[in-house]
């Protein structure tokens, strides 16, 4: 199906019927009450993340979130994960660089268990020494994995290179030699500062009522202190627009990521930010970018752009993957193609084909239980309202031509870009040279 044939729906059906439930103790989650299947699904997001890592502890959000179902209260490791499997239970935890998450499923008539265990974790993880060497091992292998490869060099190094002496620049994940600095009492810590009631936002999805769950959310956040003790994290722009650096790999494909400076989430222009990237690279096949370098040229499989709102920088990404001699003329056509929508805007067709592909694919973001419940705490984390999903097309439908090219000026200024490439490109003008970063070794455990 083409996208001028998607049909434009007002908005997702099943989503729109929001819930705000209040419990006793104060807490809310969002609801969509939906009876019709078989599954609960939950989401939860804590506001902090990597960014609240200390310094020379980075990866500790990270290691702290993989080890929450790794035992907790009364239940060692290996119980607490036999008893999800003999309940059917799934229950996964994940951080990235502005918060720790939390996902669960389960049947409606294993609902309490499933909560009783979600408590337990988010309250009573147990970190014990053998667990801890474990994850830390498994998280060191995949650094030591990462390492070397060309895409994933490229996001360290465009991050370190954008927020020097900022959080964001350092890696979420953390390095070899961080990992192997964190002791089960830096966990401890850094759990106290991230779990609490106060920076949780919480979305449901299923066949509960708000009076039963508003219990189970309090059940679940009883253990948890009142407050976190997250630190202040500025909000900064990119560094090094305008220089693109090399790293040398010896691999036949160059992978690049190029970016700049883009809009926060709550920002008024960001509507008609997001309407111009998908008609610059964000439309997958409609995109000018795929048009002139993968159709015209076939200079790649894919290039991209997206915009990437965190909470203490706004940012508009892209990359591509191409053949070492063909680096330079696949970045000159990005900056072309850059420079030609930051002066011009769209074309009135362009924001018509945009508009109506955005509007009638919004639905697909509600076609699941999880995906629902993702959305709910994401409209929380953004602060966009209860009600958003009801407008967000409208906004959307509102754009006018003069509001694009604004925003696409705005966007993309003179086209300066940070442009990490990786692998041995060539045509890419005056760049700086750096090696590859040394394989890193497996670390011993903390003193």
């Amino acid at each position: 199906m083409t996208a001028a044939a998607i049909a434009l729906p007002t908005a997702p059906a099943r989503a729109t019927d929001i819930q705000r439930v209040k419990t006793p103790a104060g807490a809310e989650a969002w609801l969509v009450e939906e009876n019709t299947v078989p599954v609960v699904a939950v989401e939860l997001a804590f506001k902090g993340g990597a960014a609240q890592d200390p310094a020379g502890k980075a990866g500790l959000a990270h290691l702290m979130s993989a080890l929450l179902d790794e035992g907790a209260g009364d239940l060692d490791s290996e119980a607490f994960q036999q008893t999800l499997e003999d309940k059917a239970i799934e229950l996964n935890f994940s951080s990235n660089r502005d918060g720790v998450t939390a996902s669960l499923r389960t049947l409606p008539e294993n609902i309490d268990e499933a909560f009783r265990l979600l408590g337990l974790a988010l309250a009573k993880p147990r970190f014990e020494t053998a667990d801890v060497d474990r994850m830390r091992g498994q998280l060191s292998a995949q650094i030591r994995r990462a390492a070397l490869d060309p895409d994933d060099m490229a996001g360290r190094t465009f991050f370190s290179e954008a927020f020097p002496g900022h959080p964001y620049g350092v890696p979420p994940r953390g390095t070899i030699e961080t990992l192997g600095a964190i002791s089960r009492d830096d966990l401890v810590a850094g759990h106290a500062r991230l779990i609490a009631r106060d920076n949780v936002a919480i979305g449901v999805v299923g066949a509960i009522t708000p009076e039963r769950l508003a219990g189970l959310i309090d059940g679940v956040l009883s253990g948890l202190p009142a407050k976190a003790g997250l630190v202040p994290v500025p909000t900064v722009q990119p560094a090094g627009v305008g220089r693109t650096e090399v790293v040398e790999l010896d691999v036949p494909q160059t992978s690049i990521i190029f970016g700049r400076a883009g809009p926060l989430r709550n920002d008024d222009d960001f509507i008609p930010a997001y309407v111009v990237n998908h008609i610059l690279g964000g439309g997958s096949f409609s995109s000018r970018l795929f048009t002139e370098v993968r159709e015209k040229r076939g200079l790649a499989y894919g290039v991209y752009s997206y915009l990437a709102p965190y909470d203490h920088a706004g940012l508009v990404l892209g990359g591509v993957a191409t053949r070492n001699d063909r680096a330079g003329q696949s970045v000159d056509l990005i900056r072309a193609e850059i420079a030609r929508i930051a002066k011009e805007g769209p074309t009135a067709q362009e924001l018509a084909s945009a508009k109506k592909y955005l509007i009638g694919s919004y639905a697909l973001r509600f076609d699941t239980s999880a995906k629902i419940a993702n959305q709910l705490v994401q409209l929380q984390l953004d602060d966009l309202g209860i009600d958003y999903i009801t407008r967000r097309n409208a906004l959307v439908e509102a754009v006018t031509p003069e509001q694009v090219k604004t925003a696409a000026a705005k966007l993309f200024g003179d086209g300066s870009l940070l442009i990490i490439a990786v692998g041995k490109p060539q045509g890419l003008g005056d760049v700086n040279v750096r090696a590859p970063e040394a394989a890193p070794a497996t670390p011993g455990a903390p003193g």
